[in-house]
């Protein structure tokens, strides 16, 4: 690979990792999943890391002709996926994982609940309106089809690594305790809400600043 190409692909990787964040996702994880197993956040983990893969490489792929396809701006989406991540923000706070048993369909739900996995955990945590608008850019910049297969290629690296983060973060639950994760739950369900706000209020002052 030459010198440059290698810088390039360095560089996309490092800005694609940093923008998913996975470590910063996987607190949210232990929070938004009380009561699953290990197992269950194993494959919610490994679905959610998938899907936001999935996600970026269309967009990398594809860059921002599919907002303009839709007629979706990078505010609209910025407003919808803090709506989603409060709404998110709100259960979780008013969660109460461990009062009360769970009936034989509750623990049935809980191992086979692909919505937590597929949001708010992939979109828009992992895949955000920043990490997509991200890949769009670094795709829609590429000057061949070398400096896209490098940025391609960091999606998937950044996909498998936040697969291997929140595969793992079921490990703090036993370090923490059941009075731990309680606490955990509800500082995150607030920080949260913070995020989701932070989205709103970045897409509005977007939307002000281009009209």
């Amino acid at each position: 690979m030459p010198p440059d190409l290698t810088t390039f692909a360095l560089s996309s990787f490092a800005t694609i990792f940093a923008i998913v964040d996975p470590f910063a996702t996987a607190p949210i994880f232990l929070a938004i999943t009380p009561r699953d197993t290990r197992e269950t956040r194993g494959r919610m983990a490994r679905l959610a890391s998938i899907v936001c893969g999935g996600v970026l490489l269309v967009f990398a792929a594809l860059g921002n002709r599919i907002f303009a396809f839709f007629g979706i701006t990078l505010p609209a989406f910025r407003v919808a996926g803090g709506l989603l991540l409060l709404a998110t923000a709100m259960d979780t706070m008013r969660s109460s994982e461990g009062s009360k048993p769970q009936s034989p369909e509750e623990k049935q739900e809980s191992v086979n609940k692909p919505d937590v996995a597929i949001t708010p955990l992939a979109i828009p945590l992992l895949a955000g309106p920043g990490a997509i608008s991200t890949v769009a850019l670094l795709g829609s910049n590429a000057k061949n089809a070398e400096e896209m297969l490098a940025i391609l290629a960091g999606i998937v690296l950044t996909a498998f690594l936040s697969w291997v983060v929140l595969a793992n973060s079921s490990r703090l639950v036993s370090l923490m305790g059941r009075i731990g994760l309680k606490i955990v739950t509800r500082v995150m369900g607030l920080l949260l809400a913070g995020i989701g706000v932070q989205f709103v209020l970045m897409g509005i002052r977007e939307f002000w600043a281009k009209n």
